[in-house]
């Protein structure tokens, strides 16, 4: 139905009905709830449905996204290949880390394919740097859920877990030490947009053999100075 709204500027219940192949009826119903969430604009009078503001709010909220994954994904490229690590940029999203892109080392042993996957922020070093910069208000919300145990090393209490956050706050980055796969580990750091809010996090990702301590520094520079690009690209002053 939208895509006809958008594709006609304005349509009667009897067209949408006639291309969709329901009853009037059935589209009456559907642009009631449409209308509800300003997606339709109610005719005035015996005028026609047309797209309502609400569209607005979805395409912008569209474009952020992408505009991110567009900007991110050669930085992605970039660090992957000179950590030889996989590199995932996530969002956070019904208060779960939401991948939206990636890049992959030429290592033979890599993780999975992250994008789309929602992960649980407590548990990931991405989802920590989410966690740490939202609303203090959001945040509680947040850490007031059950905290599932993946591994052993998975923080499971809201007091331990406020401890991490801070101190991902203090020193600007996050790691996960197998805390949700067992030979996991990464660092994130957070990416900043034009207002200097932390709107994603980037990551590198690999097996414990290869991020050992020793590489940790190394790996943790690469992926500040990554994630200050990505701000630099989305007009942070942070970058």
């Amino acid at each position: 139905m939208l895509e006809i709204l958008a594709r006609e500027n304005e349509a009667s219940l009897g067209q949408l009905a006639a291309e969709l192949g329901v009853h009037k009826s059935t589209v009456s119903r559907l642009v009631e709830v449409l209308s509800s969430h300003d997606l339709v604009e109610p005719p005035e009078g015996q005028g026609r449905y047309r797209l309502g503001v609400g569209c607005l709010r979805l395409a912008g909220a569209t474009a952020g996204r992408l505009s991110l994954a567009v900007e991110a994904q050669p930085v992605c490229n970039q660090l992957a290949v000179e950590l030889d690590e996989t590199c995932n940029v996530a969002m956070l999203h019904s208060g779960m880390a939401v991948n939206v892109c990636q890049a992959e080392g030429s290592t033979t042993v890599a993780t999975r394919n992250w994008i789309g996957q929602r992960t649980p922020p407590h548990a990931t070093s991405n989802g920590k740097v989410l966690l740490a910069f939202v609303p203090e208000a959001e945040q509680r919300l947040l850490l007031a859920r059950r905290l599932e145990r993946f591994t052993d090393r998975t923080i499971t209490t809201a007091t331990e877990l406020r401890r991490a956050l801070q101190e991902v706050r203090e020193q600007g980055y996050a790691y996960a030490h197998e805390e949700y796969e067992e030979g996991l580990r990464a660092v994130a750091a957070p990416i900043r947009d034009h207002t200097g809010a932390v709107i994603a996090a980037l990551s590198a990702a690999g097996p414990g053999y290869r991020l050992t301590e020793e590489e940790f520094p190394r790996v943790r520079d690469a992926v500040l100075r990554g994630a200050g690009e990505i701000s630099r690209r989305l007009g942070s002053g942070a970058g």
